[in-house]
């Protein structure tokens, strides 16, 4: 009798543990069905992409922009991840997937008719396991915590990607610049800085541009710094050339595009001369794309904004865009305005992604490409797809490019270019030093080039297809979660 207890003692905290270890309370009683007692005790804990999804689901199930992004991301290194027994030990990944830090505040500014506005701001310090913080602000009505949280997550990738020193980061307010006045956007601006000061700082955290914020909200931000905290540093990247802003950085994003672009039609022996290349959005990013599709031989036929876009068979050349370039960045005019002036189709309320041509390149915002415009893109001939905006392609239109085998690359690498260059302007701010333009844009080149070469290493499949979001998403994770654990658990 005393035997069998000892026996059934062992046997109940044995199973009592496998239990625990699934994740699953064992009964009061420890009655175990036949088949829980025959099944092996595991030896270690594996994670599950769908499992820890779940759970970010349940803990936050408002964000579905920032579920989207953790659950493109957690699918494609899954595998990689449970090589790693000492990650899981760790708890890695659920610290990996929520931010470090949350700053919420409002912003008071008075318009020019004397009345009190107020708007939100918000900075998402994501993580810093490899240097200060590091990301855009954005201006748009369309700011939430849940679309810069799914912001910041990926800028964490795609700074590690770059090989530079910095960690990730994102933030803004739902203030749009669009219809204000200079003086409404200053105002505004001294009052973003008057709070966000207390948490950034050149070692700390170090914002840049983004949708609605570009060199005259960053002048504005910058100038209220250094008047509340008496110091010129560089707290800000995408300034003025005139105060430490690096050669460059304006065209950085839309350059850096094109030139990982090349890269992945150099993998199919494809040249990008004489391609035909449909672009979205109309501002910095998908300006300085056509740009260099310009230099390089290439041909792009569209641009759009959020009211639809404009189709120019001709291609936009040189002469086209520096008008695009004045009614866009100086004018604030609307893209419809190009097609009254040239005589071309102009579309409302649609994206350019039915239009038939070689290439497709969305530069404008998140979830611009749905599975309905992929297979368009697919029919049409596309060979390729280089995103230069943020998670622009929705999961099923992903999956859409990569069972039709097409060159598909996510953003976090693709438009990696522009905080590559805020990196390179933080240095060159550092050492109080102003590289040349050919300095800074061979620099640039030669980061893209080693982005593509980590994506073709960790992402080219047995059959020799090149999976770049997995080899992205897998090269960008392992360099941040290896400097993770060597920091311990804080």
């Amino acid at each position: 009798m005393i035997v069998f207890q000892k026996k059934t003692y062992t046997f109940a905290i044995a199973t009592t543990a496998k239990k625990r270890d699934e994740g699953l309370e064992p009964s009061a009683d420890n009655n175990y069905t036949k088949e829980e007692v025959n099944q092996p005790i595991k030896s270690k804990k594996m994670m599950k992409a769908t499992e820890v999804v779940e759970s970010l689901k349940q803990r936050f199930p408002n964000e579905p922009e920032y579920i989207q992004a953790v659950s493109q991301v957690l699918g494609t290194i899954e595998e990689e991840y449970n090589k790693h027994p000492e990650f899981e030990k760790a708890n890695l990944i659920e610290r990996l997937c929520i931010p470090d830090r949350l700053v919420q505040f409002r912003v008071t500014w008075i318009d020019d008719r004397g009345n009190v506005q107020t708007n939100m701001g918000y900075r998402v310090q994501h993580n810093n396991a490899i240097g200060p913080y590091k990301g855009g602000l954005r201006y748009h009505a369309s700011v939430n915590l849940s679309i810069l949280k799914f912001l910041a997550f990926e800028q964490t990738f795609k700074n590690s990607l770059t090989t530079l020193p910095m960690g990730g980061a994102k933030g803004g307010s739902d203030f749009s610049p669009r219809g204000k006045s200079n003086a409404e956007v200053m105002r505004f601006c001294q009052a973003f800085m008057t709070e966000l000061y207390r948490h950034i700082g050149p070692d700390e955290d170090v914002p840049a541009g983004d949708i609605g914020v570009g060199g005259r909200e960053v002048g504005y931000m910058f100038g209220m710094y250094k008047k509340l905290t008496h110091r010129f540093e560089g707290i800000l990247t995408g300034k003025g050339q005139e105060f430490g802003g690096s050669r460059i950085r304006p065209e950085a994003t839309g350059y850096g595009n094109v030139y990982f672009l090349q890269n992945m039609l150099k993998t199919a022996g494809k040249d990008l001369a004489g391609k035909t290349v449909l672009v979205s959005g109309s501002g910095n990013v998908a300006q300085y794309t056509v740009e260099k599709l310009i230099q390089l031989g290439a041909k792009a036929v569209t641009l759009s904004d959020s009211d639809g876009y404009i189709y120019d068979p001709d291609g936009i050349d040189a002469e086209k865009l520096a008008y695009v370039m004045e009614l866009k960045n100086v004018e604030r005019g609307r893209i419809r305005e190009y097609a009254e002036k040239y005589g071309v189709k102009y579309v409302e309320g649609a994206k350019p992604w039915f239009e038939k041509a070689d290439i497709a390149t969305p530069c404008a915002t998140q979830n611009e490409i749905n599975e309905e415009a992929a297979k368009a893109l697919v029919a049409n001939g596309v060979i390729a797809v280089s995103e230069g905006a943020n998670m622009p392609t929705v999961p099923e239109a992903i999956k859409v490019f990569q069972d039709a085998k097409i060159l598909y690359c996510p953003g976090k690498a693709s438009n990696a270019g522009g905080v590559a260059v805020s990196g390179l302007e933080m240095s060159q701010n550092s050492e109080r030093l102003r590289w040349s333009r050919e300095e800074v844009d061979q620099k640039l080149h030669d980061i893209m080039d080693d982005i593509h070469a980590n994506c073709v290493k960790y992402g080219t499949q047995p059959d020799g297809y090149i999976n770049y979001v997995k080899g992205a998403n897998v090269a960008g994770f392992l360099k941040v979660a290896k400097a993770m654990m060597a920091q311990g658990i804080v």
